[in-house]
């Protein structure tokens, strides 16, 4: 299953967003769903079945060692020029460290991992559809965004299901398959 592991915002952040970004949405990007956002911290990619059990427990692990940190939304970045977000403020060395914790059960566990790079904290919004698409003006738009402060305390094993081939506008299906309570101090 194709898996990876997250720090959902609660609901009440989710709507704040998006209430910010309902006036931007058009057709020139392809915006990602409300019940979809959250902030990857490893993605792993196709899991084999008997990896998960170790994977489980390692992750556990990262949770127990790890202590809620306080996070918000907060402002907007782009990758390039396909890929617009929304950022975090707050605990960001606390959702580092849980990002690398998450990235070394995965390791320790047997998942092959993409060579590793910096984290950067961030929230898909939409994806360009054409490279000729500006995000300056969504970038503005979102600039300064501050959301209210949340506790995160929960790191999440998420499946992802991809859209079918063909399917127009269908986006991928999250499901969450492990969730851990941060309880390290």
């Amino acid at each position: 299953m194709r898996l990876f592991a997250a720090v959902l915002p609660p609901p009440t952040a989710v709507a704040e967003l998006a209430q910010a970004v309902r006036p931007l949405r058009d057709d020139r990007l392809t915006w990602t769903a409300e019940a979809g956002w959250h902030f990857t911290l490893a993605f792993m990619g196709e899991v084999r079945d008997d990896v998960l059990p170790d994977l489980h427990a390692r992750l556990a692990r990262a949770a127990h060692r790890t202590a809620p940190f306080g996070l918000r939304l907060h402002g907007s970045g782009h990758f390039g020029d396909h890929a617009l977000w929304a950022g975090a403020a707050g605990g960001l060395d606390g959702l580092r460290m849980l990002a690398e914790r998450a990235d070394a059960a995965a390791r320790r566990a047997g998942v092959p991992m993409e060579q590793h790079h910096r984290y950067t904290p961030h929230l898909t919004l939409a994806r360009g559809r054409h490279s000729a698409t500006p995000l300056g003006p969504y970038l503005d738009a979102l600039a300064g965004f501050e959301g209210a402060p949340w506790t995160a305390d929960t790191l999440s094993l998420v499946r992802s299901n991809l859209p079918v081939d063909g399917v127009p506008g269908e986006q991928p299906r999250y499901e969450t398959v492990g969730a851990w309570p941060l309880t390290g101090g």
